[in-house]
């Protein structure tokens, strides 16, 4: 009998073909986290480098040590932690040839910049390259099939990390929009937090249906503004994620959300999910790059007002639902 997850239809439906992959890649991956996420990415990766080195701020080993033998950086370090490794790094011989891969979603409270361009603004001699797509820890873990994207201005070091990562169960696709790329997965956690109240209250599939529309759109006014391109907020990294982290009590996010909605506060939601949700500092960072950029996000503006407990989530509804009648426009 055929395993669900190796059907022939899944694979003409989804591309998910069997790949064949060079298992003597002559790459040493290191990679920076080892939380759930940079766990999970350290399995995908030993399938094409079998030496991958997974490496840990709480571990024994330093980070130079870590990085001694490695071409290849993936970073699945939580943003708060970010800058931190990045200083650390900064102290060791790095050579300009080494990847350095991101696979962060978040702002930085400082600066409001992403991941990505932290990296690139501490090592700009160092091809970098984005990973993110619809990639739930757990799925992953359990060897159920996704498929993510690479992004890379730098089309070799792109192709480098797409066959690392790619497997017959892990799909890998590139495009040259790393900044876009990573924007559709850091604004979609806002988004799920938002989703995960609306479950919450039970308000069903026709509002939950209607908020995801349109926060695709509030995601790509956000997302172009700050220089995302409007084709990629369509793919895998960004309506692909907004509808996997939308509709999955997997994701961290839709949790704080839903548990507000139950009636928790922010500090119980958070400690009962005991992870990290990136949303949420993503949601105060965001604010205040709206407002100094002067722009429109109505849902992402009611979500920041949830977290800091100026209304409540049944307040938050009718404020959208009050919202000025218009016509429907991706603009608007």
């Amino acid at each position: 009998m055929t395993h669900p997850r190796q059907s022939p239809l899944l694979f003409i439906c989804t591309g998910f073909y069997p790949l064949v992959t060079d298992t003597s890649t002559p790459y040493t991956p290191t990679v920076l986290g080892a939380g759930a996420w940079g766990t999970v990415i350290a399995d995908l990766v030993r399938h094409n480098c079998p030496q991958v080195r997974l490496w840990s701020r709480r571990g024994d080993e330093s980070l130079e040590q870590a990085i001694a033998p490695s071409q290849l950086l993936i970073s699945a370090i939580s943003m708060r932690g970010v800058s931190e490794v990045i200083t650390q790094l900064q102290h060791c011989a790095l050579p300009p040839a080494t990847i350095l891969v991101s696979a962060t979603k978040g702002l930085d409270r400082t600066t409001g910049l992403t991941p990505s361009q932290l990296w690139q603004a501490a090592f700009p001699h160092n091809p970098l390259v984005v990973l993110s797509g619809p990639n739930l820890a757990k799925e992953i873990h359990l060897g159920l099939p996704a498929a993510t994207v690479v992004a890379s201005q730098n089309a070799a070091a792109a192709a480098i990390v797409q066959q690392v990562f790619a497997s017959e169960r892990f799909r890998v696709y590139t495009n040259s929009d790393p900044l876009g790329t990573e924007l559709g997965g850091t604004l979609k956690n806002v988004i799920a937090i938002a989703v995960g109240v609306c479950d919450g209250l039970h308000l069903g599939t026709n509002a939950k249906s209607a908020l995801i529309t349109r926060s695709l759109t509030e995601i790509i006014r956000i997302g172009t503004h700050l220089g995302g391109k409007t084709d990629t907020f369509f793919g895998l990294s960004g309506l692909g994620d907004l509808l996997a982290t939308c509709n999955s009590p997997l994701s961290r996010n839709y949790q704080v959300g839903f548990r507000l909605a139950q009636g928790d506060r922010l500090d119980q939601a958070l400690s009962a999910i005991g992870e990290t949700a990136e949303g949420v500092n993503t949601t105060h960072v965001l604010y205040d790059l709206a407002q100094r950029e002067q722009i429109s996000m109505p849902i992402c503006q009611l979500v920041y007002s949830l977290l800091q407990g100026t209304i409540t989530p049944p307040q938050a509804v009718e404020a959208l639902m009050e919202r000025d009648l218009k016509p429907e426009q991706w603009s608007a």
